[in-house]
This record gives C-alpha cells, structure tokens and sequence, in this order.
C-alpha cells in the first residue's frame, strides 16, 4: 500500500507519462488508413494500460484481497464512490469495448476521418491520441481520488491512536501524578 503522500503524487505523474506514451502509439495505429486497426489496437493497449495502472495505486483484485477486511470494505467503498468503472477490477476485453462504446462519437469520427485524403489520417491520429488520453487520465483520477481517500483515512487512524496518548501524558504532567485508591 501506498505510504506517503509523496509517492502517491510520484506515482500519478508516472502514469500520466505512461498514459500518453500510449496515446501516442494509439495515434499512430489510428493514422493507418485501414479500418479496424485502430480499434483492435486500442483495446489492446487498454488490456495493458488500465491494469498497469491499477497495480502502480495498489488496486488489482488482488492486491485489494490481501487487505484486511476493514481496509478492503474501505478501498471498495471508495471505488464505488468514485463510480469507478476499472479500479479493483479483472479487466477484460468485454469491458474495454463497453467503455469504448461510450465513447462512440469520437470513435466514428476517428473512422470516418480516415477516408478523408491526406488530413484524414491525422484527423484521426488527434481523435485517437485525445481519447485515450482522456480514457487513461480518467482512469488515473479516479484511481487516485481512491487512494487518497485510505491514505488519508490510515493517517486519521494513527493520529487519533496517537492523540489520546499524548493528552493522557499532558494532563499527568499539568495535575501531578495521582494516588491510586
């Protein structure tokens, strides 16, 4: 699990270069002027890249398993909160083409696009990389809004067990120790 605040930004700006490096080859495969393989590759990348994503927050299924049962009841909580559609989930080929198909609109433009002559293949290749983009820094925000969320509720938990403690040995101190009855 993910420890400081720190290494939760490190790891967001990490994804984020690795969300448009995959952006940037899904353009390229959408600039080929061949129906399809744009699409076939943008589920493929999204098979890798939502995954990658959730294993670097600490939100595979597995992951997520091997919590206590508190903290999992928490991380799920959070994940249904966000509405989060790929955090703590298997992701699988159904489920990627589920979320393409809500992007449709971008999808049938990038495919039209192509049969435009010479602007059409970078037409798509910019539809392309700005909705993967948008899918993979979606995907990050609510990935980490998740992980903020048990990150900041550990670090309530080990103030309040710390505070108690602290005012105890305060309060000694101010009144002079006691006589046990």
């Amino acid at each position: 699990m993910i420890e400081s605040f720190e290494e939760l930004e490190a790891i967001r700006k990490s994804c984020h270069s690795i969300v448009t490096k995959s952006s940037s080859f899904s353009a390229g495969a959408a600039a080929i002027p061949i129906p399809g393989v744009d699409i076939g590759s943008d589920v493929a990348m999204l098979m890798r890249l939502i995954p990658k994503i959730n294993q670097k927050f600490g939100l595979t299924p597995e992951q997520i398993e091997s919590l206590d049962t508190e903290s999992k009841l928490f991380v799920m909580t959070a994940i249904s909160n966000t509405g989060s559609k790929m955090a703590g989930k298997y992701i699988t080929r159904k489920l990627i083409v589920v979320l393409l198909n809500k992007m449709a609109g971008k999808v049938a433009a990038k495919g039209v696009a192509k049969f435009v002559p010479f602007v059409g293949s970078a037409v798509a290749g910019s539809i392309s990389f700005a909705a993967m983009k948008y899918m993979g820094n979606s995907h990050i925000d609510d990935c980490y809004e998740i992980t903020l969320a048990a990150l900041e509720k550990r670090r309530l938990e080990t103030a309040a067990v710390v505070v108690p403690a602290t005012e105890q040995t305060v309060s000694i101190a101010a009144n002079g120790p006691t006589k046990a009855e």
